[in-house]
């Protein structure tokens, strides 16, 4: 019987977001193909630093540790290395001491379209057209947002995954009324659909399989710890509450901020990332936090933009 991944939460992530691969940009940069190959090959006993998504893969691969082997996470990274120049990055998930057996190297192509073949609930990276192409997939994806300086590691053991509504959890639909027609409108609109749940957005499934693993622990125990953050507030809420009971979902803290600055409060909630659409937000809240923009949206009106890096 083939394996499957069935009952895992399984996180996608690009080898740049995992590690901090400036320096090998830079080569490629100012050097080109050949030149970024010899370094990576020159360098590949040289561990890489981590990323800015690596704290939040380090704490998802330690929670394996208090569940049984077919039901925690799987880490897949998804790179557009050659498995060539990608042994530097496995020679550094060894050196970090990361449990990552499973990857793909697209050879400079885009490797978001293997995304669905490992059945990843959640893809990160540094580049913004891999990420818009797994959210036209259906796929939960997010671009890390370098932050201005690198955040000290939270050292609690608990992982505090935080997300805006709009766009991210839910669809886009009630977002759509308020920048069409205004805030009166988008609350009017709100409390006449007040016991209409909401579609799902693109990070629903992500989110279910995450409930899906904080169910495996009593709630008082639980390694996870899940905040919603967003704009909202009443009477907008009572939709927002009424859509997470109908989906069955547990959110642990949810904050409706009536338009206050985020930044401050996943600071307080201590949050290991933060997931929103708009990308001004994630901006302000890697201030505090890494964050994740998800492109997905009216806020996000599509545009391609170039490829620039094969480091990834």
């Amino acid at each position: 019987m083939a394996m499957t991944f069935d009952g895992k939460l399984v996180i996608a992530t690009s080898s740049s977001a995992l590690f901090d691969l400036s320096e090998s940009h830079r080569v490629y940069s100012n050097q080109g193909l050949d030149a970024y190959r010899q370094y990576q090959i020159e360098h590949e006993d040289t561990p890489l630093e981590p990323g800015d998504a690596f704290p939040l893969v380090k704490k998802l691969l330690a929670i394996n540790e208090r569940v049984n082997a077919n039901s925690g996470v799987e880490v897949i990274l998804l790179s557009r290395n050659s498995a060539d120049t990608g042994l530097r990055v496995f020679n550094s998930i060894e050196h970090w001491e990361l449990p990552i057996t499973r990857a793909a190297f697209s050879g400079g192509n885009s490797p978001y379209r293997y995304v669905e073949a490992f059945g990843a609930h959640l893809f990160l990276s540094t580049n913004p057209e891999d990420v818009r192409n797994a959210l036209e997939l259906g796929y939960a994806a997010a671009s890390i947002v370098s932050p201005p300086r690198r955040h000290p590691q939270n050292l609690e053991t608990e992982l505090k995954i935080a997300f805006d509504g709009d766009a991210v959890l839910f669809s886009d639909e009630s977002e759509q009324i308020f920048q069409a027609q205004g805030l009166a409108a988008f609350t009017a609109s709100e409390r006449a659909a007040a016991h209409t749940p909401m579609r799902g957005g693109p990070f629903k499934p992500f989110l279910q399989a995450l409930h899906n693993l904080q169910s495996q622990f009593p709630e008082a125990s639980c390694p996870i710890r899940t905040a919603l953050v967003t704009a909202r507030s009443a009477p907008a809420h009572e939709r927002v509450v009424r859509t997470l009971r109908n989906w069955n979902i547990r959110i642990d803290e949810s904050l409706f901020l009536g338009g206050l600055d985020k930044g401050a409060f996943l600071k307080a909630f201590g949050a290991d990332v933060f997931f929103d659409d708009q990308e001004g937000h994630c901006t302000s809240a890697s201030e505090h936090v890494a964050a994740g923009h998800v492109p997905h949206g009216i806020a996000n009106p599509l545009q391609r933009e170039s490829i620039t890096s094969s480091s990834d």
